[in-house]
């Protein structure tokens, strides 16, 4: 994939940043792999086996920081297709089981790219990567999304926390996730970052 990144000035260009980021990245990795990761898997591994046939943990090529390809994992939550790998899910998509649009609602299929985050392929805060397919679609009709490539994605973001969520099927859609994704880039702080952590619980919870 053949992408241009512009050079602009952002906070996590800088060195100091971006060590501060990943030492924050691999605290909180590490306590929802040690605290929270273990029981989950455990209790909604035990519901996908019972309710669905496949593997417990679905795994996914996504591009990374400068458009790296990486393995993104998740829980599974949608009967095994063709269409996995190039195709969106809807609100109303037959593939999602009745388990998996809880896991969805929730976030909690998000849970194993804790896994990705300590492995360094992306972080706890940062844009939401996309499947290979999409990523080289909207580099050619969004000319600022290759900004959102610059820094490593995120398992939630400023966008998600604004409710922009979901299936991007129309380009409004995701123009205006790539806006937010864009901001937080250029905004970026701790604070910032903590105020997304506590966004996406309040969430989660709702």
């Amino acid at each position: 994939m053949n992408i241009q990144y512009p050079l602009y000035d952002f906070p996590l260009r800088r060195k100091g940043n971006r060590i501060f980021k990943r030492m924050l990245d691999v605290m909180m990795a590490l306590v929802v792999l040690i605290v929270v990761y273990p029981l989950a898997y455990i209790i909604i591994g035990c519901c996908i086996k019972i309710k669905m046939p496949g593997r417990i943990i679905f795994s996914q090529k996504r591009n990374g920081r400068y458009g790296k390809v990486f393995t993104c994992y998740k829980f599974r939550s949608m009967l095994p297709n063709d269409q996995a790998d190039t195709q969106q899910a809807s609100d109303d998509d037959p593939r999602i089981t009745p388990l998996g649009r809880l896991l969805r609602v929730t976030s909690l299929d998000e849970l194993p790219q804790f896994w990705n985050v300590l492995k360094g392929d992306m972080s706890v805060i940062g844009p939401r990567p996309h499947m290979l397919i999409h990523t080289e679609q909207y580099c050619t009709v969004i000319p600022e999304y290759n900004k959102r490539l610059q820094v490593k994605p995120g398992i939630t973001g400023w966008a998600q926390v604004h409710n922009l969520r979901g299936e991007t099927d129309k380009p409004e859609k995701i123009r205006k996730r790539v806006e937010y994704d864009i901001w937080y880039i250029d905004h970026w702080s701790f604070m910032l970052d903590m105020k997304i952590v506590f966004g996406t619980l309040k969430v989660m919870l709702g």
